[in-house]
């Protein structure tokens, strides 16, 4: 699968008012691995960025002045992103900027250009709700490293989002579970093992006991919700058995 971590920067937080892009940052990703085929650009946006914007991301007008315009580039962007599954924080921003931009030049909204939109800000309100889910956020609660990150910028930034979102997926993906499948869409249930069965009998030390606890808090505390702490498992145990084993 071909995944690409989006990010954009603004001249302000209102494309109905006329603002624009002034950087796209994208890193693709095939198969859960990085590939180094990334996809960077500035832009001169023909307008004057708001002082706010140029606090959060310090791209002066001055620097953008002999940047690319987005038309010139536009091509390119719609045959990098062509059919991919792209994931972005907030996705509802940077899309409707993007979408500002395709109209101006009588292109396919950004939907239909892509194979399908991730928001990673959604998923994680559904794994953290009640918590701060900002990408720092994230960074801090997943063990994400964003110390190089004192500025915003398209590029790092999506950097940044693909480590998280391997970290948030990591926990459901690791032990065999699709991504989109949660604890919620699973009916808690009794199982009871049949004493008569033979199956393999393993003893662990305690400090292989205490490793595999550690493992299983760390999947918790990545996925949030996790499927075995909705089951109670009642084995039947037979102690003759046990004894003779």
């Amino acid at each position: 699968m071909r995944q690409i971590f989006l990010d954009t920067e603004t001249t302000g937080l209102s494309p109905e008012s006329g603002d624009r892009i002034i950087e796209l940052g994208c890193v693709e990703m095939v198969n859960r691995r990085l590939t180094g085929q990334n996809l960077h650009f500035y832009f001169n946006p023909e307008r004057k960025s708001h002082e706010d914007a140029v606090k959060i991301h310090g791209l002066t007008d001055e620097f953008l002045s002999d940047k690319p315009l987005f038309a010139s580039v536009a091509d390119e962007i719609v045959e990098y992103l062509a059919g991919a599954e792209i994931i972005i924080h907030n996705a509802s921003f940077d899309i409707g900027f993007l979408n500002a931009e395709l109209a101006r030049l009588a292109k396919p909204k950004f939907h239909a250009l892509v194979g399908n939109v991730i928001d990673s800000l959604t998923m994680a309100r559904d794994m953290f709700p009640g918590k701060s889910n900002s990408l720092d956020a994230l960074c801090k609660r997943l063990g994400v490293d964003n110390s190089h990150r004192q500025l915003h910028g398209a590029l790092l930034d999506a950097q940044i989002l693909g480590d998280v979102y391997l970290a948030l997926t990591s926990g459901q993906e690791e032990i065999g579970f699709a991504v989109e499948a949660t604890a919620s869409t699973v009916d808690t249930t009794q199982f009871r093992i049949d004493p008569n069965v033979a199956r393999p009998r393993v003893q662990i030390s305690a400090e292989e006991q205490a490793a595999h606890d550690a493992r299983l808090e760390k999947l918790r505390k990545k996925a949030g919700k996790v499927v075995w702490d909705q089951f109670t498992v009642v084995e039947a145990v037979n102690e003759a058995e046990l004894a003779t084993a």
